[in-house]
């Protein structure tokens, strides 16, 4: 229980009407320090001066990934009685004019954020394998692969991209659906999966991870290679990846391990600088899926730099997370 000095200084923190309106936009949501700015029409450094109060009262959280800072609303947030007060107060405060026009401001900046991803993936598809599909052995992706077998299974690759994983699954199942927002990106994977695998069974839908174009239970096994550190949360795209997977069917996901290339966020369209292993496995853990284990891969991803005064690749770790629907897994 809060000490009543300690209350009192929490609740001094809440008094403020800035502060609240913080508040009521990260209850919810983790957003960069830069579009909480301009959601909230202020300067970054006044901004940063009320975050720095709210971090130290323990009413928010902060995470950083490269030079980007990203706050939400503290999973404790300064204990039951606090958190009864700021139920009281965020009741009143979503009937305000002012906070209606925060939500306005942020759908816009959200709205941005949605759009420069997509705009990106776009651009970038046709030159996509040169800069973005570069590895080391290609043991990932026949370890990914491999962990959906055995043969005559319906299989999604989720975020194909130009279909590098597919490649590897196509030709091993009965058929693969690959699902990606870019219709570029799909283009070129229909073009190489065609050249590459002329005989296989190949889908390809156009959607999102977090509202997949596929129905409930519709297959056997998912394959979600270098995509969840595009989402800027896992737990929808999971949820999503949970409903379309059949009783007991398994996930595979391959993912890089944290680093420090920040220029990935704007030539490649990373959100996040890789994903930390055991962050994914609570995911997966919250979303219902059971039998989840990391692996280490004996490969690295080595992307290349657009810009002729790169300086040399980086080799970046990989790592699978593989998981399975309710139930027990199908062994392999």
């Amino acid at each position: 229980m809060l000490a009543a000095a300690d209350l009192t200084g929490l609740l001094k923190t809440l008094a403020d009407p800035t502060r609240l309106r913080m508040l009521a936009l990260c209850d919810g949501s983790e957003l960069a320090v830069g579009e909480l700015s301009r959601a909230l029409g202020m300067s970054q450094s006044r901004v940063s001066n009320h975050l720095r109060l709210l971090r130290e009262a323990g009413l928010l959280s902060e995470r950083r990934a490269g030079t980007s800072i990203f706050v939400r609303v503290a999973p404790d947030f300064g204990g039951e009685p606090v958190r009864g007060v700021w139920a009281a107060l965020k009741s009143r405060l979503d009937e305000s004019p002012e906070h209606r026009r925060d939500l306005l401001r942020l759908e816009r900046v959200l709205g941005e954020r949605e759009r420069g991803a997509a705009e990106l993936f776009e651009h970038l598809a046709a030159d996509w394998d040169k800069i973005g599909v570069d590895f080391q052995t290609g043991q990932a992706r026949q370890r990914a692969a491999a962990c959906l077998l055995p043969r005559g299974l319906a299989i999604a690759d989720l975020g194909c991209g130009t279909g590098y994983l597919a490649r590897g699954l196509a030709g091993l199942v009965s058929k693969v659906i690959c699902v990606d927002r870019s219709r570029a990106m799909l283009a070129q994977a229909r073009k190489r999966l065609a050249k590459e695998c002329p005989d296989a069974q190949v889908e390809l839908r156009r959607g999102e991870l977090d509202a997949l174009p596929l129905a409930a239970g519709e297959v056997d096994g998912v394959v979600a290679g270098m995509v969840l550190h595009h989402l800027p949360e896992l737990a929808p795209a999971l949820r999503e990846m949970r409903r379309v997977l059949k009783p007991r069917a398994p996930l595979v996901v391959l993912e890089l391990e944290p680093h420090s290339e920040d220029w990935m966020r704007e030539e490649l369209g990373d959100l996040h600088l890789g994903l930390e292993p055991a962050s994914i496995v609570t995911a997966l853990r919250r979303a219902g899926f059971q039998e989840i284990a990391v692996e280490p891969v004996d490969d690295h991803y080595t992307p290349r730099r657009r810009a002729a005064e790169a300086h040399s690749q980086p080799t970046l770790p990989l790592y699978l997370v593989r998981a399975c629907a309710p139930g027990d897994c199908r062994s392999n």
